[in-house]
């Protein structure tokens, strides 16, 4: 079992968490979204992560700029008048349920990062240790995945 602290203050992130083999694939289809939230199911199950080997998040760069990269299936929704952009972001972030940090509070999202129901992830690190370092990022709109990334340099792992 795995717990993710963070690197600046040490403090315990997560629960005790189970790795999975790979990031599962993201389900978009309308009825499998929560009826009250509109939210598409977490990326990853409660009690499980996954590292993205992909980059992923904030900053982002014209697409075409490196050969052979594409957004791919889990690009974030990017907001209007951006054109088209992957990520230049950093790899091997740590996917997790975002109520397996139940420490983390939601930093304030600037508008063109933030979707009707919620942040869209593309602004960069969005969610607080309780030290006030920017630890992870949430995305939480209704129009894309609902998952958390933790930064893999602010934050650690140990198996225990």
């Amino acid at each position: 079992m795995t717990v993710f602290y963070c690197a600046k203050c040490a403090a315990q992130l997560t629960t005790e968490l189970q790795r999975l083999p790979a990031v599962p694939e993201v389900s978009i289809d309308e009825r499998d979204r929560d009826k009250q939230t509109f939210l598409a199911p977490s990326t990853v199950p409660r009690g499980q992560y996954a590292i993205d080997p992909e980059p992923w998040g904030a900053p982002f760069e014209p697409a075409g700029h490196e050969p052979g990269r594409s957004a791919g299936d889990r690009s974030l929704m990017t907001p209007s008048g951006w054109g088209d952009v992957v990520s230049a972001g950093p790899r091997h972030s740590a996917i997790v349920h975002p109520e397996d940090v139940p420490t983390l509070t939601l930093a304030d999202c600037d508008r063109p990062h933030q979707g009707c129901c919620g942040p869209l992830g593309t602004g960069g690190r969005n969610m607080a240790c309780t030290c006030g370092t920017l630890v992870a990022t949430l995305v939480a709109d209704c129009m894309g995945p609902h998952e958390l990334h933790l930064d893999p340099i602010r934050v650690y792992a140990w198996d225990g």
